[in-house]
């Protein structure tokens, strides 16, 4: 299996785990074009706030990551409450 990352076109959006606390997790995020990568940390919270420090990533590829990073902390409670993971090891996207 493959573990090229990078896209034909378009770009994929990559959370990793770091750190994970009850209610708060840290994520390297990974913004993958076809001939670069481009990381960030993003914290998030159960009450909905995402912080991502700037990835360096061109045109509006950081708006993408940063509300892939919004939309896990606003389903953190919902998770937690239907039994699930509260904060996913791994989250891979891709956008075209």
């Amino acid at each position: 299996m493959s573990r090229n990352l990078h896209p034909t076109e378009g770009a994929r959006f990559l959370l990793e785990r770091t750190t994970e606390q009850d209610t708060r997790a840290t994520y390297r995020a990974s913004v993958y074009t076809r001939d670069s990568v481009f990381t960030a940390v993003a914290t998030v919270d159960e009450d909905g706030t995402a912080e991502l420090g700037p990835t360096g990533a061109p045109g509006d590829l950081d708006e993408r990551m940063r509300t892939i990073a919004k939309l896990l902390a606003r389903d953190a409670t919902r998770r937690r409450d239907d039994g699930l993971v509260v904060w996913p090891v791994r989250i891979l996207r891709w956008r075209k």
